[in-house]
């Protein structure tokens, strides 16, 4: 279905994406971050927060990193200080990189046995798990870009074929 290849693209287009997202939050003032802007969560800050959480709670489940010791719930709550916020997504992305140059096409196939956020067991196939992540990562990241050319920010455009060598 996939293979390290297309981990790896999409590791290296996970960090770009988030360079420039947070990049562009940065113009922003706190109180421009955290206003209510109609999206599923709320806030840039809030999005943000909700999407490094899912990260580190899926790569738990991938390849036993630290889960993020919060529930779904305060999952907008992650961190509070948009410095802490910036500075655990800069540690994150690389890890990301490092994991996905790393793994085997053999830690891709097969089923994954995790713990869903309700406790419940599930089983399911390895790839389709994987390729949640980044889904995920896009789905989200997609309304922070609009939040944040609403709000008068330029990130970066999202097209993988504009990626940076530098990030390649």
């Amino acid at each position: 279905m996939i293979q390290p290849g297309y981990l790896q693209l999409m590791a290296r287009y996970n960090r770009w994406q988030n360079d420039s997202l947070y990049r562009a939050a940065s113009a922003l003032s706190d109180e421009d971050r955290r206003k209510d802007r109609g999206v599923f969560f709320g806030s840039i800050h809030a999005t943000l927060n909700h999407i490094l959480w899912a990260d580190m709670l899926w790569m738990s489940r991938l390849a036993g990193w630290e889960p993020p010791g919060v529930g779904m719930s305060d999952s907008v709550r992650l961190h509070e200080d948009w410095d802490t916020l910036r500075a655990a997504r800069e540690a994150t992305d690389p890890r990301f990189v490092e994991w996905a140059d790393a793994i085997t096409q053999d830690q891709i196939d097969g089923d994954l046995i995790y713990h869903d956020t309700s406790g419940a067991e599930r089983r399911r196939n390895r790839a389709l798990c994987l390729m949640q992540v980044f889904n995920h990562q896009t789905h989200h990241r997609g309304q922070v870009h609009a939040m944040l050319t609403a709000a008068g920010t330029k990130p970066d455009d999202t097209d993988l074929q504009f990626m940076p060598e530098t990030y390649r």
